[in-house]
């Protein structure tokens, strides 16, 4: 009975951990772009966040990773792309090489692929809100805004200041002191209100 109900918990709190998929954030503009909604995607754009993994080739981040003893570029260390993109390490973000990233169609635009790693360089809305494969449809998230659904079991995340100081901390070798009350205004991109 004891191995049964060990069985059963193991199941049961894994069942969640790893059902979800990225889906990237190009894929989140489709619902979270209008004005009338509260541009989302737009002002997420415009923030800090996007950039995260372009910072990496700065001049900057190459004399910190040198300074720490990485053998890779910043944009290449897995110490750095944990937190500059979305789900790197949990099937998100990865390390490709030159040949992926110049890869195009027939009609020379990027493929499917490079559209989809680009959409998760930078700290995308998955990286806040949670891997968005079971969330992405309007029928589920009407069901989550009604309580019909609970956010928890398709993945959907409350970003709050213990899930931000899991990259704002003393590890990172920028770190300044991280007063989440201020910081998360200055990113703040909520639903106008009454639309939900």
């Amino acid at each position: 009975m004891r191995i049964i109900l060990m069985a059963l918990v193991v199941l049961v709190t894994g069942s969640f951990a790893g059902d979800f998929d990225y889906i990237g954030s190009s894929k989140c503009k489709a619902c979270h772009k209008k004005a009338a909604d509260g541009e989302q995607y737009q002002k997420w754009e415009a923030g800090p966040h996007a950039g995260a993994y372009e910072t990496l080739k700065s001049e900057e981040s190459a004399k910190i990773a040198k300074g720490k003893g990485l053998k890779v570029p910043a944009y290449e260390a897995p110490e750095c792309l944990k937190c500059h993109t979305t789900g790197f390490g949990e099937g998100g973000f990865e390390v490709k090489g030159a040949d992926f990233w110049s890869a195009v169609t027939e009609k020379g635009e990027p493929t499917k692929e490079v559209k989809f790693m680009t959409s998760l360089a930078g700290v995308g809305c998955e990286s806040c809100h949670g891997a968005g494969s079971e969330y992405k449809s309007k029928k589920t998230m009407e069901g989550v805004f009604s309580g019909s659904i609970d956010a928890a079991s398709v993945g959907l995340l409350a970003p709050d200041e213990k899930l931000c100081k899991t990259c704002h901390n003393a590890e990172s070798p920028t770190y300044k002191v991280f007063v989440f009350a201020e910081k998360s205004k200055k990113i703040a991109h909520p639903y106008p209100a009454g639309k939900r």
